[in-house]
């Protein structure tokens, strides 16, 4: 099973898409398996992260703009990749350092995340962009004799 899950952006930051990931299993009647989701952009990546305070995703942002500044910004005068504007090669830099893909085990429907997780799309860009990230459910082993809990 599978999908696309489009998403509009609105400038860098943090964008949470736990909720259409949860119900899109629902709908497909997802059981145990795993899940892998894979962004199809160059300039964004996927994080598995706090959902609880939005102060997170904010200081996140922050760290990694501090981390990795603007192309105009003086101390990254020695890039050369700048035609698409200052945020573009920062952008490719900071998706080089986070994931762009997750694998989330599922059972009995529902994800496996901790009580405090949810499912991220990172832009790094500035302007809005719309993304998109392929979601593929793979079905486990049940209860096949074969299946690796039951192997020891």
């Amino acid at each position: 099973m599978h999908t696309d899950f489009i998403l509009q952006t609105r400038g860098p930051g943090l964008t949470d898409f736990t909720g259409s990931v949860a119900e899109w299993l629902t709908e497909v009647g997802a059981a145990d398996g795993l899940l892998t989701l894979f962004v199809r952009h160059t300039s964004c990546s996927l994080l598995i992260q706090e959902n609880a305070d939005p102060d997170v995703r904010t200081d996140l942002a922050a760290f990694f703009n501090r981390l990795v500044p603007s192309a105009d910004e003086p101390l990254m005068g020695y890039l050369t990749h700048t035609i698409e504007g200052p945020d573009d090669m920062p952008a490719h830099i900071k998706a080089a350092l986070l994931p762009v893909s997750l694998s989330i085990p599922v059972m009995n429907g529902q994800m496996r995340l901790g009580t405090w997780q949810g499912i991220y799309l990172f832009e790094h860009r500035e302007g809005t962009h719309k993304r998109q990230v392929a979601a593929q459910f793979l079905k486990g082993w049940g209860n096949c004799p074969e299946s690796p809990k039951q192997m020891r």
